[in-house]
């Protein structure tokens, strides 16, 4: 066994590293690059599962719940990208409204979320929609329905080896904008507001709950701060929404997300979003 004595020098460094007994907030490298990239991991993967190299759409989308990747499935309309590269993850496409896109279902908790998005944005995608289930903080209308989140509360470890610490990370303006100004709620009313991204689904306590519906969060849920931290950072777009469809099963009839577990809702969710973000940045189908 060595002692803390042998480690000599080794063992100084690391505790002057350290600093505090927060290691989560001691990143202030922000501006460096990272020596483990997600182009180097897809190359590898590659070379050992004998890929080629291809793009996926410009416009992919998660679907944490895999309710609409089932959907798509059933129906015949989702194929499989054989040459997606990700250890962990199948990626689907499918065509909506003339407009092909890419599906990644069950990618559920912000580190997971933006591994995945990583991999995604070097691989070609330019604009990633997350539709993610989430519960209700302040009733906006009675569940289901669906939330443009617009920043999200920085309850989990992933946004902090992105951005320094702050209380919220956002949707960048410029989208936000975009979607607001053409947005048809005659086909889909959509809300806009604040979610709580917690990676402990589990200790949603009475006393937190209570305190961020005095803060205006309107519903909590698992990914959207990491995901924006990450669009901060490397200048990605990313647009998160909330399908608001519990209230942490405290009441009758939970969880439900209307027909096809909410597919449609989140198709049409979905090709909105493609067709006004083709026609912003005057995208080919």
């Amino acid at each position: 066994m060595t002692t803390p004595e042998q480690c000599g020098s080794t063992h100084t460094t690391v505790t002057a590293r350290a600093g505090s007994a927060t290691p989560l907030l001691e990143h202030g490298d922000y501006g460096e690059p990272s020596v483990f990239t997600p182009e180097n991991l897809l190359h590898e993967a590659r070379r050992q599962k004998k890929l080629s190299h291809q793009s996926v759409p410009a416009i992919c989308a998660f679907d944490p719940d895999g309710d609409m990747l089932d959907y798509l499935q059933a129906t015949g309309r989702a194929r499989r990208h054989l040459a997606w590269a990700c250890y962990h993850t199948e990626l689907y496409t499918f065509e909506h409204d003339g407009i092909t896109m890419s599906l990644i279902g069950r990618v559920v908790g912000a580190s997971f979320a933006v591994l995945v998005a990583e991999e995604l944005f070097v691989s070609g995608c330019r604009l990633l929609i997350s539709i993610t289930s989430a519960g209700q903080i302040v009733p906006l209308g009675p569940p289901p329905y669906i939330v443009l989140l617009e920043r999200a509360l920085r309850d989990e470890g992933t946004s902090y080896h992105y951005l320094p610490p702050a209380r919220y990370s956002t949707l960048r303006p410029e989208l936000r904008a975009m979607l607001y100004r053409t947005w048809d709620q005659q086909r889909l009313t959509l809300h806009i507001g604040a979610s709580w991204t917690t990676d402990a689904p589990f200790r949603e306590t009475a006393t937190t709950i209570a305190a961020y519906r005095e803060e205006g969060i309107v519903a909590v849920e698992m990914e959207a701060a990491a995901l924006y931290a990450l669009a901060e950072a490397k200048q990605y777009e990313i647009i998160c929404f909330a399908h608001v469809t519990n209230q942490m099963a405290q009441q009758g009839d939970d969880f439900e997300k209307g027909p096809d577990q909410g597919s449609h809702a989140a198709l049409t969710v979905i090709g909105q979003v493609a067709r006004i973000w083709r026609s912003n940045r005057a995208e080919p189908a």
